[in-house]
């Protein structure tokens, strides 16, 4: 017989940003009784590229959190340039479900608003928990172990806890979710915030060198570096002069603009981008956002996929939680089908995160001139159509007329 101080719930959610607040609401919205833990206190920032894709912003929109991002200032983008050597091409991502602009919301804009949107659906959320272990009988996942914020252990159980506290999980830990996917780190990246800087959405490279400059909050581009890994070493013993000569190399124009404003926060970076998939469920456990597929964040594709996959999980879960059968199913074709279409972003990232834009831009370079084509290729990135859906016939017989 369990202890009073055990508290039950359906569904424990550990880590409440981008993956686990959704998921946690969405959970709750099918009427579930959920707990979202969270070790910080929001507002909080933390590394991020900021930037949604189309996907991400359609979910936002079905979930009705968009008009929020909207209230918060956060600047829409609606045009995306991209220049590598020898190619410049400019457009954007086709419509989903009639929505024509993204957003890169400020992370300490955009995490509390999720779990404001959790909180709204039913959620439990506690804020300032440190989880320390899960509970287990036999070989199954039955609750976890936490610290609150007055520093008393407390215990809770739920029929599922979700793991959606990012790169270094815990909960993968502690549930030893095997990797079943792993790369080495490809690239390090700095970065930080400039105002008076004029940018739409603009992507710059060339061998060895990755420069984007995105709208956010408060009229401010954040503007980052992307550098080979084998260069971290030497990068980060002086980040400022290698992240502007970085720009003045690859964006000269960028720079120029630059050099007219004004850097208003650090530096910021990291040399320990991650390439990995894990072993995406066990019994009673399930992974979501980073905590299962970690990559580079050239793509800025980590929002955008926490996003799908919180809506792909519970979508497939559904009022079958309870029931043993159920429950396997649907947590094997969450990880089907993250493997199907994650795989696919994952890949996509490494190839980007190499710096060796030549294959690309000979591609992109026949692009130019057929705008029906380059915003079609633009929704390859932002998720508003598939990779084999822009290979259609009409693009490979003008590729093989260039």
């Amino acid at each position: 017989m369990r202890g009073a101080a055990v508290e039950d719930y359906d569904v424990i959610v550990i880590g409440a940003r981008c993956a686990g607040s959704p998921t946690a609401m969405l959970f709750a919205r099918r009427g579930y009784r959920v707990l979202l833990l969270e070790k910080a206190r929001f507002p909080q920032d933390t590394l991020s590229s900021h930037y949604i894709h189309m996907q991400g912003v359609a979910l936002l929109n079905r979930w009705g959190l968009l008009e929020r991002i909207r209230e918060t200032g956060a600047t829409p983008i609606t045009h995306e340039r991209y220049e590598g050597p020898g190619v410049r091409i400019d457009g954007f991502s086709l419509p989903m479900d009639g929505l024509t602009a993204t957003y890169a919301p400020r992370r300490y804009v955009l995490d509390p608003i999720l779990a404001e949107g959790a909180v709204a659906a039913g959620v439990e959320f506690r804020e300032g928990c440190a989880v320390n272990d899960l509970l287990r009988e036999d070989d199954r996942v039955v609750g976890v172990r936490h610290t609150t914020p007055g520093g008393a252990e407390a215990t809770a159980r739920a029929r599922l806890v979700v793991g959606a506290d990012g790169m270094r999980s815990l909960v993968a830990r502690k549930a030893g979710a095997p990797y079943v996917i792993e790369h080495p780190r490809a690239t390090c990246v700095y970065y930080s915030y400039w105002s008076g800087v004029p940018s739409s959405f603009e992507l710059y490279e060339r061998p060895g060198r990755w420069v984007a400059a995105v709208p956010t909050n408060d009229d401010l581009k954040l503007i980052m570096t992307y550098f080979p890994q084998a260069d971290y070493n030497e990068v980060r013993r002086d980040v400022e002069p290698a992240y502007l000569e970085a720009v003045r190399t690859t964006a000269p124009d960028l720079y120029e603009r630059m050099r007219a404003g004004s850097r208003v926060e650090q530096m910021y970076g990291t040399g320990h981008q991650e390439n990995f998939f894990r072993k995406a469920y066990g019994p009673g456990w399930v992974l979501v956002g980073d905590a299962v597929n970690h990559k580079d964040s050239i793509t800025a594709r980590g929002i955008t996929e926490a996003f799908v996959q919180a809506q792909s999980l519970t979508d497939l879960i559904g009022d079958g939680l309870h029931e043993d059968a159920a429950l396997r199913r649907a947590l094997r074709r969450y990880e089907s089908e993250l493997g199907n279409e994650a795989h696919s972003q994952y890949q996509g990232a490494l190839n980007v995160a190499e710096l060796k834009p030549e294959g690309r831009t000979e591609m992109l370079r026949k692009l130019v001139g057929h705008q029906e084509h380059v915003d079609r290729y633009f929704s390859t990135l932002s998720g508003a159509i598939s990779i084999d859906d822009f290979y259609n016939e009409e693009l490979l017989t003008l590729l093989d007329q260039s």
